[in-house]
């Protein structure tokens, strides 16, 4: 059993990390040997979809993308993994470019432009984890602006669990940076106020997956 993490932040310790590995802590509290892999798409070498098309090659098509860089074994294992997590910041209110280009290779070859099936690798439960600097009134508004992918993940793959961390600090010492209008009080305040919930939810989809995937396996 493996549960897979693609991080989409370029920020190993920050807020996307912890909720990560929040997350990954829940999983092991149902079963120590659910395999808990973490990629980080900041450390790989990729491009997005290039419409080669060499995934809709009549007579060859596939359910899987056919560029041949570092995110392909990546999309390999995730194909074959039976949980996924899609963990990412928010930059102009959608999750990084970085993220993007993932799904978007993740995703087209599941496409068929024939009959416009869709048609994954297979179905397997998805938690989206999202640190933003909106406030929980916003985050419906930031999903919003990804619902084609949140969409369509969720009409292929099975059932998608949100796990939002809102108004999240961006930095340790806010002195250093001209960011005065962030409000750097107010945030330290809410985030002493709510950061720990947050994590607590991220631990809890963390068990919440780990169990479905034991249901599943039964």
């Amino acid at each position: 059993m493996k549960i897979m993490t693609i991080d989409g932040g370029p920020r190993k310790t920050m807020n996307t990390a912890a909720m990560i590995e929040k997350f990954s802590e829940g999983v092991k509290s149902v079963d120590k040997a659910i395999e808990v892999k973490h990629v980080r798409l900041y450390d790989i070498d990729y491009k997005g979809c290039y419409s080669c098309l060499a995934c809709k090659v009549r007579g060859k098509a596939s359910h899987e993308c056919k560029i041949k860089d570092g995110l392909l074994p990546v999309i390999q294992e995730v194909n074959q993994s039976d949980g996924l997590v899609l963990a990412s910041p928010v930059f102009f209110g959608r999750w990084t470019g970085q993220m993007q280009t993932f799904i978007e290779r993740f995703t087209y070859p599941w496409l068929s432009q024939e009959d416009f099936s869709i048609t994954p690798q297979r179905k397997m439960p998805l938690a989206l984890i999202l640190t933003m600097n909106d406030m929980p009134s916003d985050a419906e508004a930031v999903h919003n602006n990804m619902n084609t992918e949140e969409n369509f993940l969720l009409a292929k793959l099975g059932d998608i669990e949100r796990i939002d961390a809102c108004n999240t600090l961006q930095v340790k010492n806010y002195d250093r940076y001209e960011m005065d209008a962030m409000n750097p009080e107010g945030r330290k305040k809410y985030n002493a106020e709510h950061w720990e919930e947050e994590l607590q939810q991220a631990f809890d989809a963390g068990k919440r997956m780990a169990e479905k995937i034991k249901a599943n396996a039964e």
